[in-house]
């Protein structure tokens, strides 16, 4: 329990993201591949296209998941 006026630690500049950042970005991923299994491949590449945008200055491992992820749909999408 915190005093009042007293805040968590805040992670030092250059950390990597943390536990549950992480494990966001996982979740994030299969509900992409879940999206664009289902038929709705464009968007689960614009939705991946913002969260790589999204990611790209603060956590590069999770925006390069994505951008992966956006590569390998984009050759599903039929226009």
């Amino acid at each position: 329990m915190t005093s009042p006026g007293v805040t968590a630690p805040e992670r030092p500049a250059g950390a990597g993201p943390s536990a549950p950042a992480r494990r966001l970005s996982d979740v994030l991923v299969a509900s992409l591949e879940e999206l664009a299994a289902a038929g709705r491949v464009e968007a689960a590449c614009r939705l991946a296209g913002q969260a790589y945008a999204t990611q790209r200055r603060s956590d590069r491992e999770a925006a390069r998941r994505f951008d992966v992820l956006l590569h390998r749909l984009t050759r599903r999408l039929s226009w």
